[in-house]
């Protein structure tokens, strides 16, 4: 299992996207491999038309969340929400990582300052990839019956607790 590095580490927005992958123009690409997603499946439950009731989560900062901790609060959510209500929703991610993460390795202990390259090449390798939340910006939905409220905020609440940043839980009834 590969070690990660601390979500603080990578969570701020401290500069422009250096994310350019392309597969029609290969040699225009930055990032030459790009990392798997932890993240896979993007919708669970049922869908039906008769939902009234939609909750979003939406995040209150500009924050930059990876793929790992996108994935482990998709599976909270979803557990909770499958259990406490079975078919009786449907829940989304919104949001997709394209954000390239890149990390310099660097070696630790005695001696180590002898085997670092120092900043020769210091651009790094892609290791991960993360979403950049804006705002304002709507990450999770769940859609699913009024009388399910206090089971589809909870199921929110668990999610945000996985996620970096800080997160509001917004209730809407569709037109």
């Amino acid at each position: 299992m590969v070690k990660l590095r601390p979500a603080r580490t990578m969570r701020s927005i401290a500069s422009q996207a250096w994310s350019r992958y392309s597969v029609k123009k290969p040699r225009k690409n930055y990032v030459k491999a790009l990392p798997h997603t932890s993240l896979l499946i993007y919708r669970m439950g049922v869908e039906k038309k008769d939902y009234d009731l939609h909750m979003t989560l939406n995040a209150d900062q500009y924050v930059q969340v990876r793929s790992n901790s996108l994935e482990a609060a998709r599976q909270t959510a979803n557990k909770y929400l499958e259990r406490e209500i079975p078919g009786e929703y449907f829940f989304r991610i919104i949001t997709v990582p394209h954000q390239v993460i890149r990390e310099k390795k660097r070696a630790t202990g005695a001696g180590a300052d002898r085997l670092s390259q120092g900043m020769s090449m210091s651009f790094g390798k892609p290791v991960s990839v993360a979403a950049r939340l804006k705002n304002g910006q709507a990450v999770l939905e769940v859609k699913t019956r009024s009388g399910s409220r206090n089971v589809a905020r909870e199921a929110l609440r668990r999610a945000s607790s996985k996620l970096s940043g800080t997160y509001s839980i917004v209730a809407k009834q569709p037109n």
